[in-house]
């Protein structure tokens, strides 16, 4: 018994020290729930999503208080954790037989888009006076995972700690931004869920966001977008190799870097895996139809939640400390790959 209680202290600090931000996570979840509810009472459906009120709120809540230590480690759950729990048990409810459907003409448009932008965004950010490691950085947050793919990219090609720190600074605050306009693009052009569905995964950053954006259109865009979406991430690790090979020909002086250890776990992570296998769990019938309309009500809150931790990790004053010339090649790259994404998903459509 002794030897459990050390244990079941440490649990016990862990819970005390993630319930403040946990509880205010839950809140703004709450409230953007609540507003959800009363737009679908006065306008007949709810036409700002309770994923995007959560963002809205969350970075409304950070532009006007900056939470402090106490509240960190909560909010840092439920925008990791909690985040890519909610992303895993999406694939309890998604078949294969959706990505069958899409075929290898999906894959292919993933992987022309990925290098594509890559290539695009790295001569916008060239064409705007960057160095070539910080428009690769750029380049590489907006062609395959944001973030991710920024700090993976980072030590194969010797980028510099200002230079990550720009680049992420900047893509944080942009990925919220496409979240929120993209479906008002997608609206505009009239897209069929399945066509939207694609560009929401050609297009946002994280696989989670996807699932904001994807949010407007309905279940099914949301599940062809969290499909797409994957198999862009899953280009992570090429892109990195590709990197590897370039960096050593690029002019400007290189960052001492520790020589990265590229795991399997570091390119492909635990809850795409988990996704992956949920779905596939699900496409033979291991989860019935009955277990996966159930799950979906709580993936539903796991992600309204970390999207509501996300907006308030968000720091708006970013926009200003990056630089007009980090804003500028990071937008005109991500516009870049909307306009790109659109055309190919509309293609795909045809086909």
């Amino acid at each position: 018994m002794t030897g459990d209680e050390p244990h079941a202290r440490r649990l016990s600090r862990t819970l005390i020290d993630l319930a403040p931000g946990l509880a205010l996570s839950l809140a703004v979840a709450g409230a953007a729930w609540a507003l959800g509810q009363v737009e679908a009472h006065l306008f007949g459906r709810a036409w700002i999503e309770p994923l995007v009120l959560a963002i809205l709120l969350g970075v409304a809540a950070r532009g006007v208080w900056t939470p402090g230590p106490r509240w960190r480690a909560g909010i840092a759950f439920c925008a990791g954790p909690m985040l890519e729990a909610g992303v895993a048990l999406l694939g309890a409810t998604v078949s294969a037989q959706a990505l069958a459907a899409a075929g290898l003409p999906i894959l292919l448009a993933v992987v022309v888009l990925v290098f594509g932008a890559l290539a695009a965004g790295y001569f916008i950010g060239r064409a705007v006076g960057l160095s070539p490691r910080l428009s690769l950085l750029i380049a590489a947050g907006n062609a395959v995972c944001g973030n991710s793919a920024i700090v993976a990219v980072a030590p194969v090609i010797k980028a510099e700690a200002k230079d990550v720190a720009a680049a992420i600074g900047f893509t944080a605050v942009l990925g919220v931004a496409v979240v929120l306009l993209l479906p008002l693009a997608g609206a505009a052009l009239d897209l069929k869920p399945e066509t939207y569905g694609v560009v929401a995964g050609l297009t946002v950053y994280a696989v989670p966001q996807v699932l904001a954006a994807a949010a407007p259109m309905g279940p099914v865009a949301v599940q062809v977008g969290a499909l797409v979406k994957l198999m862009r991430v899953l280009m992570l690790g090429p892109v990195c190799v590709v990197l590897g090979l370039i960096a050593p020909r690029l002019g400007d002086k290189a960052a001492v870097w520790p020589r990265p250890k590229l795991t399997l776990g570091k390119l492909v992570p635990w809850f795409i895996v988990a996704f992956l296998v949920l779905m596939a769990a699900r496409s033979v019938g291991w989860i019935s139809a009955d277990a996966a309309a159930r799950i979906g009500p709580v993936v539903t809150v796991l992600t309204v939640t970390a999207m509501a931790a996300l907006g308030l990790g968000v720091d708006p004053r970013a926009l200003f400390r990056a630089g007009p010339r980090v804003a500028a090649a990071a937008s005109l790259s991500i516009l870049a790959l909307a306009t790109a994404a659109i055309l190919i998903a509309v293609g795909l459509a045809r086909l």
